[in-house]
């Protein structure tokens, strides 16, 4: 199997090396990055011919671009998976650009440890061929639909959860910084959820403030689209889109 990946960030990074791990031929390609380790090719174009799998781990903002320049030059019985994290109707978008199987895959655990293997929720038209042929790599592929933007659905409704609690972990542990008494806050939280998974909340929404205020735009508007108002989602993407990264809790201070 040939694969294809366009994107070479940390998760994508972390994709292709493990699947040049195990054995699969990869051509990677990102302007900006090259992973020691990775095959790379010479552009996107040259990337993705031949490729039996396209990955598209981008960002949401270009993923449309990033399908239309390399839609030429799919062989007939490639599939192309975005891996991004993005509405429902973008997924769609992107499935009618291209003229092979679509799979919109979204991966719901911690790519940069867990890599290839991240549980990833698959639906589009090229769903089942993506858990065919991943499964046996290690991914755990659920498919979840028939429909582009069925995967997307589900993961911005859980990010919902996930990027709320993340927002508001980082507002209560500024205020308690702000009141002297972070490191007793900081310890009430880690009893109910968890020390580790606090850090990760933390570390995480400093590390991607950006693309996790996008998602939860992304998710604001979704859930706007079922006839929700998005309290949660919009608050917590006006509050990462204000994250510094050189501040403790990680926001920015107002002075």
């Amino acid at each position: 199997m040939e694969v294809a990946v366009l994107g070479l960030g940390e998760a994508g990074g972390r994709i292709a090396a493990d699947l040049v791990a195990a054995g699969v031929g990869v051509r990677g390609w990102d302007p900006a990055r090259r992973p020691e380790g990775v095959p790379g090719a010479d552009s996107d174009l040259d990337a993705v011919r031949g490729a039996d799998v396209v990955l598209s781990v981008n960002s949401a903002a270009v993923a449309l671009d990033a399908a239309a320049r390399v839609a030429g030059e799919l062989g007939p019985e490639a599939i192309y998976a975005d891996l991004n994290t993005a509405s429902p109707q973008l997924k769609r978008e992107l499935a009618a650009a291209l003229t092979v199987p679509f799979a919109d895959v979204a991966l719901v655990g911690v790519v940069p440890s867990l890599g290839l293997a991240t549980p990833a929720l698959a639906s589009g038209a090229g769903a089942a061929r993506f858990a065919e042929l991943f499964r046996p790599l290690g991914m755990p592929v659920d498919v979840v639909g028939a429909d582009a933007g069925d995967a997307a659905a589900l993961k911005l409704l859980r990010s919902v959860f996930m990027k709320g609690m993340a927002a508001a972990a980082l507002e209560s542990l500024e205020a308690a910084r702000a009141a002297g008494v972070e490191e007793r806050v900081r310890a009430d939280i880690a009893a109910v959820i968890g020390e580790p998974l606090l850090e990760r909340l933390l570390s995480g929404s400093r590390l991607h403030a950006v693309r996790r205020a996008e998602e939860m735009r992304a998710a604001a508007a979704y859930l706007e689209d079922l006839g929700v108002k998005p309290r949660v989602a919009s608050a917590a993407a006006d509050l990462l889109a204000g994250v510094d990264p050189d501040e403790p809790v990680g926001l920015e201070r107002s002075e």
